[in-house]
């Protein structure tokens, strides 16, 4: 068989491939489940007496919901988003990444992302869907405002830690 043989038979292989052989299944965060994790951001906030600005995009860092509540400093609406937007590319809290700068990792101020806390990833199964980003009162409560929304989907087991 010549080489233009081989090439044809190899081709031909791959593309009668199943269409589930060439592709993955990825969770998706929608209007609906952006929402929810909105509503339960801002009534965390209500709750806390704190309000923010509060975004939640998709795994790529694209916003698909926002709120800002009454009495939020302009500069948090342009915070929340990157600290979502940052939780989202980088799949983990943005905590850890100013923490990670506290303890001399200081590459990560060249990065161009947002080192401040308050920015969560959303997970369902496991899998990062989208994130949750929160600008308003103080570091404390945009944390722990984030890692309420950023649960509301989570509908992964629960393991208790000793």
């Amino acid at each position: 068989m010549t080489k233009h043989g081989i090439t044809a038979v190899i081709l031909a292989a791959v593309f009668c491939l199943p269409a589930e052989a060439q592709t993955i299944s990825v969770l998706v965060l929608d209007q609906a489940g952006a929402q929810t994790v909105l509503k339960t951001a801002r009534e965390s906030a209500q709750q806390r007496k704190a309000p923010s600005a509060i975004a939640v995009v998709d795994p790529g860092g694209d916003l698909l919901a926002f709120q800002r509540m009454d009495g939020v400093r302009p500069g948090s609406v342009d915070l929340a988003i990157q600290k979502a937007r940052t939780a989202a590319r980088l799949q983990r809290p943005t905590v850890e990444i100013e923490e990670s700068i506290d303890h001399g990792r200081t590459a990560f101020v060249t990065a161009q992302i947002m080192a401040l806390q308050g920015g969560v990833p959303v997970r369902v199964h496991g899998e990062v869907v989208g994130a949750v980003g929160v600008a308003g009162l103080s570091k404390e409560s945009d944390t722990e405002i984030a890692r309420t929304a950023a649960a509301a989907l989570d509908s992964s087991p629960k393991i208790p830690v000793p």
